[in-house]
């Protein structure tokens, strides 16, 4: 895993006139973990698009180094693709169209690579957008609910590769309602109110 690191500095983020969270300070270094819970529309979602730099902080310095994998809401496939293409199509953009196998057997869909994403269930489109992280090969995995749709067992598979990823020197910041394990990382709470 190449070189990565993550440092925010007095970040702000301020939506429709409205502070979500101000004075964050944090340091994520190879293995690092963050994992941020809050009520919905806290700015959980805010700070992984910061992180992320598709949102400007409000105030504060956000520094990113190495390649950045981002899982969002949305997983982004094209739904008239077969599972296999639409994710090649992305993995080629990163330059491992060889991964996107590997990747699918890792979040145990391999055997729905001919599929076309349209007709996937909510729970497998998740897995098949983890997969779409995976194959990316970034050293930096931005996941936005990433357990959303997922039952016990898919959440077991997504933790543990989120712990390989950090293991093999890779860091992974997770933004959930849901509980995911994440050994050692650090816990931030947004909007708790107190």
């Amino acid at each position: 895993m190449s070189d990565c690191g993550i440092r925010l500095e007095g970040v702000a983020c301020a939506r429709g006139g409205r502070m979500l969270f101000e004075g964050l300070d944090l340091a994520l270094e190879p293995g690092g973990g963050l994992l941020v819970t809050g009520p919905n529309g806290a700015g959980k979602s805010s700070l992984i698009r910061i992180v992320a730099g598709l949102l400007n902080a409000s105030a504060g310095h956000v520094s990113v180094t190495g390649e950045k994998a981002l899982l969002a809401v949305a997983a982004g496939l094209d739904p008239e693709l077969p599972v296999g293409e639409a994710l090649r199509f992305w993995a080629g953009l990163d330059g491992r169209r060889d991964a996107v196998a590997d990747a699918l057997e890792a979040v145990g869909l391999l055997h729905l690579t001919p599929v076309p994403v349209r007709m996937l269930s909510t729970g497998q489109r998740k897995r098949v957008g983890i997969a779409r992280v995976v194959a990316s090969g970034a050293p930096i995995w931005l996941l936005d609910e990433p357990a959303n749709g997922l039952d016990h067992g898919a959440i077991g598979v997504l933790g543990g590769l989120i712990a390989a990823h950090r293991a093999a020197g890779g860091i992974a910041v997770v933004a959930t309602h849901l509980p995911i394990r994440m050994q050692g990382a650090r816990e931030i709470l947004i909007g708790g109110g107190g």
